[in-house]
């Protein structure tokens, strides 16, 4: 039986992430941690997530939290999952993070922290999204190169990054397919007189509004066609789900750095 920790455990990701071990065979809630002053901290976390109580009580104290714990479960804040990779290699423990928002500074940062423990770290956890990676991947390979790219993503109001770690995550597998890089090619925003379309670049729109969990379209744009794949998101269980399912997987594995593609041996 695995034994987890939950960052952020008075949160909605968090809370999904409670109810996600309750339902999954092989792991337990071992502890659960909220920032200091946080006003869940002392809470039964299973309670507070509408399970039965366990008597794990939500708390801000790290290394007790910590000590005895084999997974930590993470969607919090790039910086706090950086300083959480740092305990987690220190202590040779798996970490889960669905964290996004990253500067490619944080990622080379998180990178480094791999030598003991064994890090899972994706933009998006869902099983559903990463096989759509899959897809974008192969459809950028195979179709020709005047099929213009563009990601369209929607969250809800309160997503405080842009384009969503999904949503890069997708335009990293339509790089992948075209063989291109996607830091050199990728445009972010559009306002005024452009100019035409740049061939072979890769456009990204973000929308925010309402309480849209996660909507994801990837549009290949041809002349006289267009061919759109899409998926949505319409509980956070399915994020959790695959968290778990991840940090799981990754219990046996070496210690290093994965992502979903590893987990689901794509």
């Amino acid at each position: 039986m695995q034994k987890i920790t939950v960052l952020g455990a008075g949160g909605r990701m968090g809370q999904a992430n409670i109810r996600a071990i309750a339902q999954i065979d092989g792991a337990a809630l071992f502890s659960a941690l909220e920032r200091d002053g946080d006003k869940t901290i002392g809470k039964d976390a299973r309670a507070l997530a509408g399970l039965n109580p366990s008597g794990v009580l939500i708390t801000s104290d790290v290394d007790e939290a910590l000590r005895g714990s084999d997974a930590i479960i993470d969607f919090t804040a790039p910086q706090v999952s950086i300083d959480y990779a740092k305990k987690a290699h220190e202590l040779g423990l798996v970490h889960v993070i669905g964290t996004t928002g990253w500067t490619p500074e944080e990622d080379a940062e998180i990178a480094s922290l791999t030598g003991k423990g064994r890090l899972v770290k994706a933009g998006n956890m869902s099983l559903g999204v990463n096989l759509l990676m899959g897809l974008v991947r192969k459809a950028a390979a195979a179709l020709p190169t005047d099929f213009d790219i563009e990601v369209l993503e929607m969250h809800h109001r309160m997503k405080v990054d842009a384009p969503s770690g999904t949503a890069l995550m997708l335009g990293e597998a339509a790089a992948d397919g075209r063989q291109i890089d996607l830091t050199e090619n990728a445009v972010r925003s559009r306002d005024g007189i452009t100019g035409a379309r740049e061939p072979g670049s890769i456009g990204f729109a973000a929308l925010r509004g309402g309480t849209v969990i996660g909507d994801h379209s990837v549009i290949f744009a041809g002349s006289n066609e267009r061919i759109e794949l899409s998926h949505s998101a319409q509980d956070r269980s399915i994020f959790a789900n695959g968290a778990i399912y991840a940090s799981l997987w990754a219990q046996d594995k070496a210690p290093g750095l994965y992502s979903m593609a590893d987990v689901l041996g794509f």
